[in-house]
């Protein structure tokens, strides 16, 4: 399945930016609510800005990647979630959430984003989550970040492009 989704953005990611073209604001707000839904107890502040934010590629990866967060974020979160939109330049744009649970070791981010790597047993997972999204930024000519949250968690940054205007 993994590999599925790889090859799917390997062909948007191929295609440029002319083909695929998905506004990056409602994505994220259906997930958001979604989130807020299946995990009442988690606060989760949304900030997203005015103007708006084409990805360039396929709505379906940008979900994946979004979704995956989320996920990993819920698991690990004490009380509190942060989820960023936000513009970098004229080329690409920051998606960043922020938990405040224990966060991962600067040593071990790079393991982190290994596909089935599982740095904790106490929770249930299959330690697929942060390397899928690793793989499909990549796909896209994009970059993941991991570093510690404002929240004193984990915070990942996701950099992926802009469709052109």
């Amino acid at each position: 399945m993994i590999d599925h989704y790889l090859q799917r953005a390997r062909f948007a990611a191929q295609k440029g930016t002319v083909a695929y073209r998905t506004d990056a604001a409602p994505v994220m707000a259906k997930l958001v609510r979604v989130f807020t839904k299946l995990h009442p107890e988690r606060r989760l502040d949304y900030q997203a800005p005015s103007q708006r934010l084409l990805f360039a590629g396929e709505t379906q990866d940008l979900e994946e990647i979004v979704g995956n967060l989320l996920e990993n974020a819920a698991k690990w979160a004490n009380h509190s979630i942060r989820v960023t939109l936000a513009p970098d330049g004229p080329q690409r744009f920051i998606l960043r959430i922020e938990d405040d649970g224990p966060g991962i070791a600067p040593e071990k981010h790079d393991e982190a984003l290994k596909r089935g790597q599982r740095l904790d047993e106490t929770k249930p997972g299959t330690g697929l989550g942060l390397s899928i999204v690793a793989e499909l930024a990549r796909e896209y000519r994009g970059t993941v970040t991991l570093g510690r949250s404002g929240l004193g968690g984990l915070d990942v940054q996701v950099a992926l492009p802009l469709a052109s205007a």
